[in-house]
């Protein structure tokens, strides 16, 4: 785990004009990838709601629990009862798991909502939910340093660990993380930015909320339908954020130029460029066309509160 403060202003000239050449259509990858779709999927429901979709291809899986799962010409349907809805998605994510169709395993309870009403269906296991397509929530903090003008001149951002299920090594803000079921966003914010940056609770409760964010797209794992709640963090300048859980590699101290540049070049994972694009465009950071070309793409993304 190591720390760098990254504040040589001779190459943010070069890192901006990485940015000018892949971001001055509006083309950044990440907005291109937040809808991004490859694999046919079959709509997943329960109680008559669509609230998730599965992989064509895994359909098959699904037929030897007949008792639980049933398929018309609109998709899949979870039939159980609502009082058996838990027992039923953790014996079929169990076998799911063993033939490697579940990727990874959190031991983490995650709710399955509604994806409009955001009311919770059932409960299952965090790793299950990109099979099945539903929607789950993401809490993301930028962590900034502002400048003699009061205005951000600095970002923190991370590095994920080599050992992460997913997008290891990839860039990331400086917190971030999912909301798991009996969590608000903003409760699981203050976790995380105790484990991720070393911030206390006194400290993370200066976040401001910043706006919502639907990723749905393809994934190694499945689909990844995430309400992502964006929060921002003034840090002091004297304050350096320290890793406490081993998930982060690194963390640097960008200069906005160079954090806009590396967001934009495609080396965070996508949710944290949606999340650093975000604070950019709330912040008036960018320039001109670019400014407003990128807060119309990212209108599309955005939800209500």
């Amino acid at each position: 785990m190591g720390l760098r403060k990254v504040n040589r202003a001779g190459s943010c000239a070069a890192l901006l004009g990485k940015l000018y050449h892949r971001g001055m259509n509006g083309s950044w990858p990440a907005l291109d990838a937040a809808r991004w779709q490859t694999q046919p999927r079959t709509a997943f429901h329960l109680g008559g709601v669509a609230v998730g979709s599965v992989a064509t291809a895994h359909v098959p899986a699904l037929r030897r629990w007949p008792q639980w799962v049933a398929q018309n010409g609109k998709g899949l349907h979870l039939t159980a009862p609502a009082t058996a809805r838990v027992d039923a998605l953790a014996e079929m994510n169990a076998h799911l798991h063993a033939e490697g169709l579940i990727v990874a395993w959190r031991d983490e309870t995650f709710g399955l909502y509604e994806p409009n009403t955001g009311a919770v269906l059932a409960t299952f296991e965090r790793a299950a939910c990109r099979f099945w397509g539903t929607l789950t929530r993401g809490a993301h903090c930028n962590g900034y340093v502002t400048g003699a003008d009061g205005r951000p001149s600095h970002l923190w951002i991370a590095r994920r660990a080599l050992s992460k299920a997913t997008d290891p090594g990839k860039r990331d803000n400086l917190v971030g993380g999912g909301v798991p079921f009996g969590q608000s966003p903003h409760e699981a914010l203050i976790r995380e930015g105790w484990e991720e940056a070393g911030l206390t609770p006194q400290q993370m409760q200066h976040a401001r909320a910043g706006s919502i964010l639907r990723v749905d797209c393809d994934v190694p794992e499945g689909r990844m339908v995430e309400d992502v709640h964006v929060y921002d963090l003034e840090l002091p300048a004297a304050v350096t954020p320290v890793n406490q859980d081993g998930e982060v590699a690194e963390v640097t101290r960008m200069s906005i130029a160079q954090a806009t540049a590396c967001a934009a070049a495609g080396e965070m994972t996508t949710d944290s460029a949606l999340v650093t694009l975000d604070f950019l465009v709330r912040h008036g950071l960018l320039q001109g066309a670019l400014q407003t070309t990128l807060a119309d793409r990212l209108q599309v993304l955005l939800r209500a509160d």
